[in-house]
């Protein structure tokens, strides 16, 4: 179905068009496209640690996660910057997105003692962090687990 504009008899092969031209458009969101791509790994925390397995169902992430991260020689992160613990709540209140009710992310890595983990988890509780995920690897952790007296996992 098309419409043309002037004389009809006009045999004027150059004429204007009154069509858009969408390879401009196309060729801006394939770049766009790639950039997103490339982009959207980078986005995610990327401190190497060895994250015990968990057989839990994965719970949705938010937009914008907040990680604290403890590493094998007890360095604390806060996403992918080092903050000292006594600093850890400060440093988490100068995060403009959430507030005291977001969901903080706790990962440690598997030769983290135990102690160091309630440690953590409890200067998150007393700022009034009590929001906190712990997490783990997907999957079936690895070998049988023994229950040890009165059905307690040793």
């Amino acid at each position: 179905m098309g419409a043309t504009l002037g004389d009809p008899t006009d045999d004027d092969e150059y004429g204007e068009t009154h069509e858009i031209n969408v390879t401009p458009f196309i060729d801006v969101m394939l770049v766009l496209l790639i950039i997103f791509m490339v982009a959207a790994p980078l986005s995610t925390v990327d401190l190497p640690i060895d994250l015990p397995t968990s057989a839990a169902t994965p719970q949705k992430k938010p937009d914008k996660p907040t990680y604290v991260t403890i590493k094998p020689d007890l360095a604390v992160f806060l996403n992918e910057q080092p903050v000292k613990r006594v600093d850890l709540v400060r440093t988490l209140d100068a995060v403009p997105e959430g507030g005291k009710d977001r969901r903080v992310f706790l990962r440690a890595d598997r030769a983290v003692p135990y102690g160091e983990l309630m440690a953590i988890l409890e200067i998150l509780r007393a700022g009034g962090y009590v929001r906190v995920a712990l997490v783990a690897l997907e999957g079936v952790p690895a070998g049988p687990i023994a229950a040890g007296p009165l059905g307690t996992i040793p």
